[in-house]
């Protein structure tokens, strides 16, 4: 799908495509785009637009290069689907001198907000580089509103594993609390995969010199992207608190499991101690020797039943003297 978008009053308007060229837009993104539309945005900006599997590799230089006087920078970027698990996916930005090109394969909700905003508030916005720090402004923001969130459920998760009155048994609750605790770690994996790539993006347009052969940041630029930088540095250092802060409720959780485990095993002991003394009482008069005087009295039944409850009662008492149950 191709959406286009020009710059007029200082505010973003959606172009109509069957009305105006895609050479008028300043911003053109491509979300899932077919080889139809792909060969329709090349021709009209005279670019190679990178495929889908161009875009997942890993190295650095396939990641931010020059080529044929545009720049091409690719970011992991976070997509929440509604009722479904978030995903993160790469989006590449091929920036010219006077606009920007977007490319991904998923739907990230930062781009559809910075549309939105851009069409509702007064920025400036003339160049493909401008464009490109509005659109990562935007998914620092969606980052950081990660990361709030993460950081409540994670207080939520520490209330659940260390309420004071949890009814002993509930190993059901402690395995959905590991699955919450799993989730939790795999959501601040892709935000740090996502706060990385986007750092090293900005900190090579901050630190690319101006060349001849593409588009570089200017000197109102400049400090726009720097105060990015930094909120992506302090970002970046929530992200390693929080990872840390999920390593010590999973070391929590599974404290608490063999904690839990431990006091059935207790209890199991205790039960077996406490019962031993009547079984050995039942065992010695359950020989039927000949010679056994007990055997002969008329008190001798009684007798051995106040024994084996005495003896089981005196353990008992002591184990609850004792605080041990």
């Amino acid at each position: 799908m191709i959406s286009a978008y020009l710059s007029r009053n200082h505010r973003l308007e959606r172009l109509d495509l069957d009305q105006r060229h895609l050479s008028e837009a300043l911003w053109i993104d491509l979300e899932a785009p077919t080889e139809a539309e792909e060969d329709a945005v090349e021709a009209a900006l005279g670019i190679d637009i990178p495929t889908r599997e161009d875009m997942q590799e890993i190295e650095v230089s396939s990641r931010i290069y020059r080529e044929d006087g545009a720049l091409f920078l690719t970011a992991q970027v976070i997509a929440s689907p509604e009722g479904r698990e978030a995903e993160i996916g790469p989006v590449t930005f091929v920036v010219l001198a006077d606009r920007l090109v977007t490319v991904h394969y998923h739907r990230p909700r930062s781009l559809t907000y910075f549309a939105d905003w851009a069409a509702r508030h007064d920025v400036a916005m003339e160049t493909g580089l401008d464009a490109v720090l509005g659109l990562l402004e935007a998914i620092v923001d969606r980052l950081a509103d990660i990361l709030e969130a993460e950081a409540r459920q994670h207080e939520l998760l520490s209330k659940a594993i260390f309420a004071a009155h949890r009814p002993a048994g509930r190993t059901e609750t402690l395995g959905a609390v590991l699955q919450r605790i799993g989730r939790a770690e795999a959501m601040n994996g892709r935000v740090n995969e996502s706060l990385a790539t986007v750092l090293r993006l900005l900190t090579y347009l901050t630190s690319t010199p101006e060349v001849a052969d593409g588009p570089c940041l200017h000197a109102r630029q400049l400090p726009i992207a720097q105060a990015q930088l930094q909120d992506l540095r302090s970002l970046r250092e929530v992200a390693m608190a929080q990872s840390e802060k999920v390593r010590f409720l999973l070391d929590a959780t599974l404290g608490v499991i063999n904690i839990r485990q431990s006091d059935v095993i207790k209890i199991f002991s205790v039960v077996a101690f406490v019962f031993l003394p009547p079984t050995l009482i039942a065992s010695v008069y359950g020989m039927n020797f000949e010679y056994m005087p007990e055997l002969e009295w008329t008190w001798g039944y009684p007798m051995a039943l106040g024994m084996m409850v005495l003896s089981a009662l005196v353990p008992y008492l002591i184990f609850r003297w004792k605080k041990w149950l």
